[in-house]
């Protein structure tokens, strides 16, 4: 994955075309809707936008530039060779110049909105495009072998920050056990601050978060405690952990590390007794879910057979789904990861979408599925993975029972 203003790889991007037997690849941006356009072509993300551009790359011979004549030099960073308009007329008469000789052209869409996060090209565009003859196609594969593919050094900085919060986490259950033996008054909100503190020293940077849900607050997967909602945790309580991070820049500990990519865990325990035989059955449920979404991605890359996000939620799901808890698996199974939490590359979905990207070689994701039963208690357990050809490892320890704090 390129960092921020780092001109694209024009050579990879074309092979990726032809590969996919596609014509072009149209990146069409208006007053910055289309972030991922910046971060594909290394465009400066805080530059003054104000008319429209477009940026066709065919799958041979030279990018072609498409601006307008009072920020005509709003794409001289790219390589290609520019043309300029004024009025809707003009630019519609050259953006068919522009397109002239390709048929199959992809931009930021996908058919149905299926794939929302890189439904970015507004309707009436993909309209004028299509008005053309050309048969307008979703990007969603390019995106994500150009924005979730990870470099050798972006993987190190993922399995660094995995050591330094593994830790953090670790301290955080001492700590709550300490305290509350102790007879210290402690809430969900004060473990929180605990964990910011902790991940801050160890060089960590989170944008939110962490958060900690005890009792009924574990049903809701995205509850956040706050210092006015917070509850006290006491004896008796179950308990979920979900912490995320990644290295922060070594000169700034309020800033990431440049391309710097995440770690996300969830855990889960009991504070001062044993599991009742409900929850463990919800978490052996939960865990069980999880190793079929990890097996079934193991065993194709094993296999070299391709495995698309969908395949490995459905593993997961059908678990949950045979034990008839499918109801109460409110969520995907898990998100792509880079230097973006929630990344461009393939989800682990079939239930919020249909994800048919392909989980690629050397792209990092979540694995965790969740049980929530509203007013009582949820369970979920996730761990990440990173693929390489041939193989695809989990990258931190593996959450096998309920803590007992």
């Amino acid at each position: 994955m390129m960092d921020s203003m780092a001109l694209f790889d024009l050579s990879s991007l074309q092979s990726a075309l032809r590969l996919r037997h596609m014509d072009g690849w149209l990146f069409y941006d208006h007053h910055h809707r289309d972030p991922i356009a910046y971060r594909v072509l290394g465009l400066d993300e805080t530059s003054f936008v104000s008319r429209r551009w477009f940026y066709f790359v065919p799958a041979e011979g030279e990018p072609r530039k498409l601006v307008h004549r009072i920020e005509a030099g709003k794409l001289d960073a790219l390589p290609g060779g520019k043309d300029a308009y004024s009025s809707w007329q003009e630019l519609e008469q050259k953006l068919e110049e522009l397109l002239e000789g390709a048929t199959t052209v992809a931009m930021q869409y996908s058919p149905r909105n299926a794939i929302m996060y890189v439904s970015m090209v507004d309707a009436g565009t993909v309209e004028l495009v299509r008005s053309l003859g050309k048969d307008v196609v979703s990007s969603a594969d390019l995106v994500s072998l150009f924005e979730a593919v990870l470099t050798e050094a972006q993987i190190l900085t993922h399995f660094e920050a995995q050591r330094r919060l593994d830790a953090v986490l670790a301290s955080a259950w001492r700590y709550i056990g300490e305290t509350l033996r102790a007879g210290t008054a402690l809430t969900e909100f004060d473990v929180v601050e605990f964990l910011r503190q902790q991940m801050r020293q160890a060089g960590l940077w989170t944008d939110h978060g962490p958060n900690c849900s005890a009792g009924p607050n574990s049903a809701d997967s995205h509850y956040e405690p706050t210092p006015e909602n917070a509850r006290s945790l006491r004896h008796g309580d179950f308990l979920l952990i979900d912490i995320w991070a990644k290295l922060a820049a070594p000169d700034n500990p309020d800033l990431p590390s440049p391309a710097a990519v995440w770690y996300d865990i969830t855990w889960t325990g009991v504070i001062g007794r044993p599991p009742t035989d409900r929850e463990q059955l919800i978490f052996n449920t939960v865990r069980d879910a999880r190793d079929a979404a990890i097996e079934a991605i193991q065993r194709a890359y094993t296999e070299g057979r391709p495995i698309a996000g969908w395949e490995a939620d459905d593993a997961a799901r059908a678990v949950i789904r045979e034990a008839g808890f499918g109801e109460f698996f409110t969520h995907r199974t898990g998100h792509n990861i880079e230097v973006a939490l929630h990344g461009n590359g393939a989800h682990l979905d079939n239930l919020e979408t249909h994800d048919e990207r392909l989980l690629l070689p050397n792209t990092c994701f979540s694995v965790e599925p969740g049980i929530y039963f509203p007013g009582e208690f949820g369970v979920r357990s996730e761990i990440n993975m990173i693929t390489h050809p041939g193989s695809a490892i989990v990258t931190g320890p593996v959450q096998r029972q309920i803590l007992q704090v």
